[in-house]
């Protein structure tokens, strides 16, 4: 199985570095001149979307139509994850503005410098809608949560595309209108597919396990976690494991209890890197001394040196990938793991990473 997963996603790396060393790119992802069309997210795909003689009509996420002349070539992403993904499709070229905090993102300094050189529009809170009409962008990205911008944008007649990645399919879909919005679809389809073959293969691999370790994921306060509706439940579902808050249907972070926790008692827990806590401040607190994963020292912080891998960008997919190996040793080596890391790295987003980059050696040695 392991043979495989290797062997499908070499051949979707390998597509992708052909198109790019055919198209002369050498320092930044290319646009693909072959479709990795007829994928599953695409043909069924819940939003809607028609190239037509007066333009390209989507419908985003907030269920608003966005119609544009023409594929977008000057672009304001407001959202970090956006962003990401517009260096994943060959697009940072394109991109006028850019979220508050650049400097902040390892992947930016890597893979598109010129990010940081960039106005900082604005942030989850709020954007400057006239500083960004200044800029006079072609097209506009905002999460989900800052939809009322939305409309002062079409007001200006500037179109406005509003993303909701938060879920497996819904981070596909934005991927997929993205992918339209600017042109992009064939590269936009091939990174699809990429996570697609991940996600399958991973689960097919893990489908058998008679072991499901119990799992806490823990988000920027320890007693926040994620429910059935987050992207975080399926990556931890597919990885082999049971979320221990899969029976909150919530489709955000949640607010939680410090006897709901133990109530649960998960025997691993893993904390996001952006969190506002240590493992030590775990260890020192007496209210969860009990815990099973405590007890144990089965504490691991999801790598995160380039990009965290524990929610929706375009390098997620290492983060399924990561957590069925730490989840299941026994069927996932560091070294097919770097390979693989390793090469999705040069493909998507043109650099090239250490074992030291990825950080997950020194994990792998720690796993139960």
């Amino acid at each position: 199985m392991m043979k495989h997963l290797r062997t499908s996603v070499a051949l979707v790396l390998a597509l992708v570095m052909a198109l790019g060393a055919l198209s002369g790119c050498t320092n930044q992802p290319a646009s693909s001149s072959v479709s990795a069309s007829n994928n599953t997210s695409t043909s069924q795909s819940t939003s809607t979307s028609a190239t037509q003689t007066s333009g390209i009509t989507l419908t985003d996420q907030a269920g608003r139509t966005v119609t544009l002349e023409q594929p977008a070539t000057k672009i304001v992403s407001a959202y970090y994850l956006s962003s990401s993904l517009l260096i994943a499709l060959g697009l940072q070229d394109q991109v006028v503005g850019i979220e508050m905090k650049a400097d902040t993102r390892e992947i930016y300094k890597r893979a598109a410098p010129e990010f940081l050189e960039l106005p900082a529009i604005g942030s989850g809170k709020g954007v400057n809608v006239e500083e960004i009409a200044a800029l006079e962008p072609e097209l506009v990205i905002l999460p989900l949560k800052l939809q009322e911008s939305a409309t002062q944008f079409d007001t200006l007649g500037i179109p406005c595309l509003v993303i909701d990645p938060e879920t497996m399919d819904g981070f596909m879909e934005t991927i997929r209108l993205i992918g339209e919005a600017t042109g992009a679809q064939e590269r936009a389809n091939e990174l699809i597919t990429f996570h697609e073959d991940m996600m399958s293969e991973v689960s097919a691999l893990c489908t058998d396990v008679e072991n499901r370790p119990t799992v806490y994921m823990a988000g920027t306060d320890f007693l926040r976690t994620s429910g059935a509706g987050m992207y975080q439940n399926a990556l931890i579902e597919m990885a082999g494991g049971t979320n221990v808050a899969a029976e909150l249907s919530d489709s955000d972070w949640v607010d939680i209890s410090a006897e709901q926790l133990l109530s649960w008692n998960p025997e691993r827990i893993y904390m996001v890197s952006y969190a506002e806590y240590t493992e030590a401040d775990l260890l020192n607190d007496d209210r969860f001394s009990s815990l099973s994963a405590i007890q144990n020292g089965a504490i691991y912080t999801f790598p995160s040196l380039i990009e965290p891998w524990d929610y929706p960008t375009p390098s997620s997919a290492l983060g399924i990938y990561w957590l069925a190996a730490q989840l299941h040793p026994e069927l996932v080596s560091p070294e097919e793991f770097v390979t693989v890391a390793e090469e999705f790295y040069q493909t998507f987003y043109g650099i090239s990473v250490t074992d030291d980059d990825l950080d997950v050696r020194s994990l792998f040695a720690d796993a139960a």
